[in-house]
């Protein structure tokens, strides 16, 4: 576009007022270049817009035809500042959120009626991969992540934190025996234990051998899932280490119990946001962001 916004702002103001000197004095600009700025409009235009007299201004059909033209532009462009100031007041638009399976249907899912009952604008996407998420590849406003964090291009905010407990049912536990100690739990003749494919750090449990080391399980069922992990639990297949925000129900049932209580090392995982790094966040993640953070920490998954 050769013309720019500011000569059509003189434009449109020079006709409504009737003078480029009462133009210039509302656009705060002096009159030498106000008058600058509209003939080069013109020049850019190779028309003429307006006649000038020594007394008025008069507009040529050229003028008129591009007057016209000038303001649906201004007009258009003014709507669409006002929509998104509008849309930082009132979020909206699509949200895509991505997270791990297990922490998507056990956290997320639950506040979902909650957000869309304060933000009916916002329109979520929600997506579940068990592995790291290219943001930009998938198109994806939000990512949560559990754990630790390695990729320093993006923006982190911490939402909560989850402790990890060891757990059977007590359908396993009434077939295989309760172990008491560390040697009992490894012994693979005795118990099963249910452990990730990836990553190995996930199959470090929260014990200690007497030496201090940390206790690496060598899993004799895996998957990459930790909700498959979990229904194998439940199904009485083996024993498992799961996070607190899978489990609570469970728990408070009793169809998955804990074992090692006064032995277990008080571990917890990270549960962050990260999003790319914006000079403005949009307000449709912020919003986002704020929600599950306060509702995260009025449910505490240890409960």
């Amino acid at each position: 576009m050769k013309t720019t916004l500011d000569e059509m702002q003189l434009f449109v103001t020079v006709v409504d007022l009737g003078s480029i000197s009462a133009a210039a004095e509302q656009l705060e600009l002096t009159v030498s270049a106000a008058s600058r700025t509209l003939t080069r409009l013109e020049h850019k235009l190779d028309t003429t817009l307006l006649n000038r007299t020594t007394r008025r201004l008069i507009l040529t059909e050229e003028g008129t035809g591009f007057l016209q033209q000038a303001r649906g532009i201004l007009e258009s462009v003014n709507a669409a500042e006002e929509q998104m100031a509008a849309r930082k007041s009132t979020p909206a638009g699509r949200l895509r959120v991505d997270a791990a399976t297990p922490f998507m249907l056990h956290a997320v899912v639950p506040l979902v009626a909650g957000f869309r009952e304060r933000y009916p604008e916002i329109e979520l996407e929600l997506n579940s991969n068990e592995g790291i998420t290219d943001l930009i590849e998938h198109r994806t406003d939000v990512a949560l992540r559990i754990g630790t964090l390695k990729d320093s291009t993006l923006h982190a905010r911490k939402l909560a934190t989850s402790r990890v407990r060891i757990l059977a049912s007590p359908a396993y536990l009434q077939a295989h025996g309760t172990p008491r100690t560390i040697a009992q739990l490894l012994n693979a003749e005795r118990h099963v234990l249910l452990g990730f494919s990836k990553p190995e750090s996930l199959n470090v449990w929260p014990l200690q051998h007497p030496d201090g080391e940390s206790v690496q399980i060598k899993p004799q069922i895996l998957s990459q899932n930790g909700e498959t992990l979990r229904h194998l639990a439940l199904a009485g297949q083996g024993i498992v280490c799961l996070s607190d925000f899978m489990t609570r129900e469970d728990r408070a049932s009793g169809t998955l119990v804990p074992l090692f209580v006064k032995q277990k090392l008080e571990v917890r995982q990270t549960i962050h946001a990260v999003y790319y790094r914006n000079t403005a966040l949009a307000s449709r993640i912020a919003c986002f962001l704020d929600y599950l953070a306060a509702e995260l920490r009025e449910r505490p998954f240890d409960g």
